[in-house]
């Protein structure tokens, strides 16, 4: 993929939005499988009604590039009825995305906003060790630092959780942090795995979102079929949503578009910044509206994965291309992992 030059401004933008829909999103997630009143919907179809908003978008940000029907037209005929490789390609990450979705709304289920979203910063790790693997990169020793610095504070966060006041549900912690576990891996080989494709051809971003949600329409329906179907069959398609409900999906489309584009044109900077401010964010959310108690374990644990996080995108890095790795010798290979 050509590199596209983008301003300073830009990117900023891109980080406020993704820190504000991250933020967002987890609290209000929170909100909807906790203490909301009324039905309890089925996750399964609001994350396949998500899907279907992030191709909807995704179409009209491609018709827009491509500035004619005609264009259009032929760009999908090409790209999506004549390429059944390239979209069985993207029904990999399809899949993962898929249930790293469902995973969240049980982990939010069961644990606070603010616990879920400091623990969910174990994709780091996973991420660079999928990196290292996937994409013939290799980072330095701040780096490794900074992940074993993440890993710490994470155990602190778990070691004594806060807990909130305003749930009215029944938890299980257990359950909580085992799919936030799932969500995790999957969050790191799904992302890795996508920026190896985008990066890796010339193929317009907005082809390889149609590839990958047109795959994530047809993986979801199946998740919905094998999981609620005979609910869905008996109480509806949108069973208990509300208009907290719509945000929440709203929101998971916006923040899957967003994901895309900074993979596309922004650095590890400000993704580690982004991560951090949605972090302190969700916190005080959950101070606010869902009574969290913060204890000094977790508020150490808070401050380490932050900081972490910071270290982990100092050095900057050349992630506009992907190269295609030669055959290297075993030490090489090593040296990968530990890298001077």
């Amino acid at each position: 993929m050509a590199v596209e030059n983008v301003s300073a401004v830009f990117k900023l933008y891109c980080l406020a939005v993704m820190t504000l829909v991250a933020a967002t999103y987890t609290v209000v997630l929170r909100y909807t499988r906790t203490i909301s009143s009324g039905d309890l919907y089925f996750s399964t179809t609001a994350v396949c009604i998500t899907e279907v908003i992030k191709l909807i978008l995704s179409l009209g940000m491609l018709a827009k590039e491509t500035s004619s029907l005609v264009r259009l037209k032929n760009t999908i005929v090409e790209h999506i009825f004549q390429s059944p490789k390239e979209l069985l390609k993207l029904s990999v990450p399809s899949l993962v995305y898929a249930v790293q979705n469902n995973m969240a709304f049980i982990a939010l289920s069961n644990l606070d906003a603010a616990v879920y979203q400091v623990t969910y910063q174990l994709k780091i790790p996973c991420t660079a060790l999928c990196t290292v693997f996937m994409l013939n990169r290799s980072l330095n020793r701040l780096q490794w630092f900074s992940v074993f610095m993440l890993c710490g504070g994470v155990t602190l966060v778990q070691w004594k959780p806060a807990e909130a006041t305003k749930v009215q549900i029944e938890q299980n912690p257990l359950i909580g942090f085992m799919a936030i576990a799932v969500a995790v891996l999957c969050s790191g080989f799904a992302g890795v795995y996508f920026e190896k494709v985008l990066k890796s051809s010339d193929t317009s971003l907005w082809v390889r979102n149609i590839q990958m949600y047109l795959s994530g329409i047809l993986v979801t329906l199946i998740g919905v079929y094998i999981n609620d179907g005979e609910k869905v069959l008996e109480k509806g398609f949108f069973y208990g949503y509300t208009p907290w409900v719509c945000f929440v999906v709203f929101l998971a489309s916006v923040g899957g578009i967003y994901t895309s584009i900074v993979v596309k044109y922004t650095d590890n900077i400000m993704k580690g910044f982004s991560a951090a401010a949605a972090i302190v964010l969700s916190t005080v959310a959950s101070v606010l509206l869902f009574g969290l108690q913060i204890t000094f374990t977790f508020a150490s644990g808070a401050i380490l994965v932050c900081v972490s996080i910071y270290l982990y995108g100092l050095p900057k890095q050349d992630t506009s291309k992907v190269t295609r790795p030669d055959k290297e010798t075993h030490t090489e290979f090593r040296q990968k992992l530990i890298t001077v």
